[in-house]
């Protein structure tokens, strides 16, 4: 054991028998540990396993990589999370410091996820496609389906190699296949046999784009909906948020874009064109609206700003199957939220 422990600093190696049966645990201190966490049966099983992690993930944090701030983890930064490099925190703290509304936006984002998540799967859907999910630790996918949909089959895409990485040792489990795919290239995504062997698209299922349109080209972005959409089956759900130009300051996404140092797009679409992504659809109340404003949980309200707006709605494709329980759908063009109120 301590030549493991000589061998991979980054993790805290250590014996468990709490289960009766001796086995060994490896749990990652460092932010480029991989896997996060290892259990074997064996020091030797557990030896093979750190190696392959630590090769597995040597692409992805190679000097290039780690000079160049990271969506996924300045958003961690942001949500009050741990998994980020120093690159990401100086960008991260540096548009905080300007734009404090950034945390909370992060947070109230990340709810909106998690309330049209859970009101999904209450109606019965067992079939989820996150794009761009993040880091697991961010997510607030996985915690609601595994608490109201314990079977449910959920397919995690996304095409950042420490994402990925993270994903398979955190939400790795029967049922959750975590598949590299990028959204620019929508019809390849589609025919992953990865993705195929796990989502049946002749039945019901809830396409999540939630946080990751804004990073595409307009163009890229329409497409990758209307591609992934036109794949779902009657019945299906549709969940949606993207930072908006409408009501939203144009220095606020200047200020994003220097901060990602050319590493990735960001484009805010306006209010119209959001709630063209949900044409054909039937909206679910309260429609296109800011995140915050999507059936909240408590009476918590968001401080008026002009500066930063992330809309969101959930849409449910027609016909069959028969209409769900708690639909409480709108009709597709009844008009996104203009602003702030």
């Amino acid at each position: 054991m301590i030549a493991l422990r000589v061998q991979f600093p980054e993790f805290c190696i250590f014996a468990d028998a709490s289960t009766g049966r001796p086995r060994y645990v490896a749990h990652g201190v460092q932010l480029g540990a991989s896997p996060p966490t290892v259990i074997a049966a064996s020091l030797g099983e557990l030896g093979a396993a750190l190696s392959k992690g630590r090769a597995d993930i040597a692409p992805a944090t190679s000097p290039d990589l780690a000079m160049a701030p990271n969506a996924a983890r300045m958003y961690s930064f942001w949500l009050g999370g741990k998994d980020y490099l120093a690159p990401d925190r100086q960008a991260a703290a540096a548009v905080l410091a300007d734009y404090p509304v950034v945390g909370q936006l992060a947070r109230v984002s990340r709810d909106f996820v998690g309330r049209a998540v859970r009101h999904v799967a209450v109606t019965g859907i067992e079939q989820f496609l996150d794009f761009g999910a993040g880091l697991p630790s961010s997510s607030a996918v996985l915690p609601v389906i595994q608490r109201l949909r314990p079977t449910a089959r959920i397919a995690y895409i996304d095409n950042d190699p420490v994402v990925l990485s993270h994903a398979r040792a955190l939400a790795a489990r029967p049922g959750v296949a975590i598949v590299s795919g990028d959204l620019r290239e929508p019809a390849g995504i589609a025919e992953n046999p990865e993705l195929r062997s796990l989502i049946d698209f002749t039945q019901p299922a809830c396409l999540i784009l939630t946080g990751v349109l804004h990073f595409l080209q307009p163009g890229e972005a329409d497409k990758a909906v209307s591609v992934l959409t036109g794949l779902l089956a009657p019945g299906s759900y549709l969940i949606i948020s993207a930072g908006t130009s409408t009501g939203m300051s144009p220095a606020f996404v200047d200020r994003v874009r220097a901060a990602y140092q050319g590493s990735t797009v960001v484009t805010a679409r306006t209010s119209d064109e959001i709630q063209e992504w949900f044409t054909g659809l039937e909206l679910l109340s309260p429609g296109v609206t800011d995140v915050h404003r999507w059936r909240p949980d408590s009476l918590w309200h968001w401080p008026a700003t002009d500066q930063v707006r992330v809309l969101g709605g959930v849409a449910r494709k027609p016909g069959r199957p028969d209409d769900l329980p708690g639909s409480g759908t709108a009709p597709a063009r009844a008009g996104a939220d203009r602003g702030p109120q």
